[in-house]
């Protein structure tokens, strides 16, 4: 797929929530953390949904069904429906499907919202690798997920059997910091076989078919807060996106964004759902945004000026993005950033 590459993110005088007909909003980081709402997500995502824009919830967490998590956004004061909730578990399910014979069993590694997606699709669960599985699934089992269900994996996967994994996100938001996610069980697995999962979720294609084909969106606005996932899906997709940040990824790693992971939009969390977004310019040798003027040189990133501290990290984006051009911008940024506490 060839695209242009974004050297800056990009204004808008409308609100996001007028110019796009649906948000695809990932969960964990950007509208709760360990269960807790994050703050202005409720709000925020109800002025959006009262201004005519539709919310849906597009999760690699496989860990619970679509009715779980719809009932937990609803006791956070954000109702959802369950059709409202996209998870890698539905994604993964329909790739499985698509490659083994109707009512084939599937040896489960993970959480309940895996079970109920196979059953969505006519497959039939399984907990051994001795059930004669025609397909191994591997997705977020919660931190208390047994060490013997890597070994059921490996068993079966070793046999030659399938492997499926919803997700290989590393990491999981949690309310009492940064824990493992579902890549790394993963790793496990492929270390004790050497074999490679088929993969479904965000950033890969599967699961950008599964969220379009269940919400109707024609012109979708993905909003996380990971590059790798979320920014990287919305790049596949080639649909806009808006980082926000709450989540995993902070300034500094946002300025180092390769194309495929650089925003059409940043902001601090989902209030930016409801504002236009300034306009970034090019001003001399420089990028200006607000009352910030950013440039790229051999001694880093520099930033001039003062105002909110947001147009200083889209200026300096401009001016590391340009830089590094179809790269990785490597110039420190570091004594920009501090002077936005960032």
């Amino acid at each position: 797929m060839s695209q242009a590459v974004r050297t800056s993110p990009e204004g808008s005088g409308r609100p996001l929530s007028e110019a796009y007909d649906t948000a695809l909003l990932d969960l964990d980081g950007v509208v709760y953390a360990g269960g807790s709402a994050i703050a202005h997500a409720v709000d925020s995502l109800e002025a959006a949904r009262q201004g005519g824009m539709r919310l849906a919830y597009v999760t690699n967490n496989a860990l619970r069904t679509p009715d779980a998590v719809a009932g937990h956004l609803t006791e956070l004061g954000i109702p959802t429906g369950a059709g409202d909730v996209i998870t890698s578990a539905q994604a993964v399910a329909r790739l499985i499907a698509e490659q083994v014979p109707a009512g084939a069993r599937v040896l489960v590694i993970g959480g309940e919202g895996l079970r109920v997606a196979l059953r969505e699709r006519g497959l039939v669960p399984v907990e051994s690798a001795d059930d004669d599985p025609a397909a191994v699934v591997q997705g977020y089992g919660g931190p208390d997920l047994p060490w013997g269900r890597f070994a059921e994996a490996s068993y079966a996967v070793r046999r030659g059997v399938p492997w499926f994994a919803s997700n290989t996100d590393l990491t999981i938001p949690s309310g009492r910091g940064i824990a493992p996610g579902n890549g790394a069980a993963v790793e496990v697995v492929r270390i004790a076989t050497g074999a490679e999962p088929q993969v479904a979720g965000k950033p890969l294609p599967p699961m950008h078919r599964e969220t379009i084909i269940r919400t109707g969106a024609e012109r979708p606005l993905v909003v996380g807060d990971r590059l790798d996932t979320d920014i990287e899906g919305a790049f596949h997709g080639e649909v806009d996106s808006l980082l926000v940040l709450t989540g995993v990824t902070d300034a500094a790693q946002l300025l180092a964004a390769p194309p495929r992971h650089r925003p059409t939009y940043v902001d601090a969390d989902l209030r930016g759902l409801l504002t236009g977004q300034p306009e970034v310019a090019a001003d001399g040798d420089g990028f200006r945004c607000g009352g910030w003027t950013a440039t790229a040189g051999s001694g880093g990133l520099a930033l001039e000026g003062d105002g909110e501290a947001l147009d200083g990290l889209r200026a300096l984006c401009a001016a590391a993005w340009t830089s590094a051009g179809d790269g990785a911008c490597e110039l420190d940024g570091g004594k920009a950033l501090a002077r936005l506490e960032l």
